[in-house]
């Protein structure tokens, strides 16, 4: 089964003076997706959004897919936060030490989707045995922490690999790549087969480019 292609905005690149005016802008474009990079200063060094934010998001624009991506040290002890403030899916990291295999459970016993994120110096093997069990793998192309980085070409190879294993393991998870997605390079990423794409300052700066490259390779 081959998915669709999303295109998921990420806020982080948006107005923070004005998330509903950058949310709107979204959902002006056609987009049902929107990605929501939640950090806490220490497995990344920058702060971002809490549960709070996510809530008042899903409360104005309820039609809205929120895709939330858990930049923390201990993921596990805010899973039902972010499932209760209305999180569509939530993706953690593959890097820290706690229970992921039953963080990833709790996400679907909560209703939600789950997903498992992998950055770009981890190898790809590292997410090999959590991919039965997840609904989506997030490939970094960036170190996170910031918006505005260059792509990191190493995310194509992990990217080719894990739809070779789909097909293998006939599983239908789907392949979100983060990180420096710009109108130029989207199409390769697409064509080596991502098919849910997170991109903030080029969505903000460039996103009707942006959209038509994508659209014009899926």
């Amino acid at each position: 089964m081959v998915n669709s292609l999303e295109i998921a905005p990420s806020i982080l690149g948006g107005d923070h003076t004005a998330l509903a005016d950058s949310v709107k802008q979204i959902e002006s474009a056609g987009l049902k997706w929107v990605h929501v990079d939640v950090m806490d200063g220490h497995f990344v060094p920058n702060l971002s959004f809490g549960p709070g934010v996510v809530k008042s998001l899903k409360g104005k624009f309820p039609n809205l897919f929120l895709d939330t991506h858990l930049m923390l040290d201990n993921p596990h002890e805010y899973i039902e936060a972010f499932a209760k403030a209305g999180a569509d899916l939530i993706s953690i990291h593959v890097e820290p030490e706690y229970p992921i295999s039953a963080t990833l459970a709790e996400i679907h016993l909560l209703g939600k989707q789950n997903g498992i994120v992998i950055n770009p110096k981890t190898p790809i093997g590292e997410v090999v045995e959590y991919l039965p069990q997840v609904d989506l793998v997030l490939v970094m192309s960036v170190q996170p922490g910031f918006g505005g980085q260059s792509f990191n070409p190493v995310a194509l190879e992990k990217i080719e690999f894990l739809k070779k294993i789909r097909d293998e393991m006939k599983l239908n998870f789907r392949i979100e790549v983060d990180g420096g997605i710009t109108a130029k390079n989207v199409g390769d990423v697409i064509m080596r087969g991502a098919d849910t794409i997170v991109a903030g300052t080029e969505f903000f700066k460039n996103g009707e480019e942006l959209l038509r490259c994508a659209n014009g390779t899926f």
